[in-house]
């Protein structure tokens, strides 16, 4: 815009101002506008509008977005939840068979073991009083 453009807008704007109606109205039924300017408000407000849905639709989806997640989040931890609940179950199913039937076993497993290590020893004794008596009887022997 050269300088004679905007130095007629103000003075149009400056005129327009002094014939506004208490409403504050800038568009007047009888008062003559210019088109371009007509234009380019209804285009600024077609696109605030436009804005301005599309603002509040990306907040309705995002919270749509955090509702499901929120409802998903719950069911995973229902899962999570019946799992743990299952786990224990069975972990105290395996404790008692572990106590009711294993335990015993290895108990008595215990108590063989012990068994043998004493027959072990004994057999050691046995053996090396055998091999005595037979040291004994060679020489009873050879006299």
């Amino acid at each position: 815009m050269s300088e004679e453009e905007i130095e007629k807008w103000s003075r149009e704007g400056r005129s327009k101002d002094l014939h506004m109606s208490p409403s504050c109205s800038s568009f007047e039924v009888l008062d003559p506008h210019d088109p371009v300017i007509s234009r380019l408000a209804t285009q600024l407000f077609r696109k605030t509008n436009d804005y301005l849905q599309s603002e509040m639709a990306s907040g309705q989806d995002l919270y749509h977005l955090l509702e499901e997640m929120n409802r998903l989040t719950i069911t995973k931890y229902a899962d999570l939840r019946n799992f743990a609940v299952t786990l224990n179950k069975t972990l105290n199913e395996y404790n008692d068979m572990y106590n009711q039937m294993i335990k015993p076993l290895l108990l008595q497993i215990d108590q063989i073991d012990a068994q043998v290590s004493r027959f072990e020893v004994n057999a050691y004794r046995l053996d090396a009083y055998t091999k005595q008596l037979k040291a004994a009887f060679k020489e009873l022997e050879e006299k």
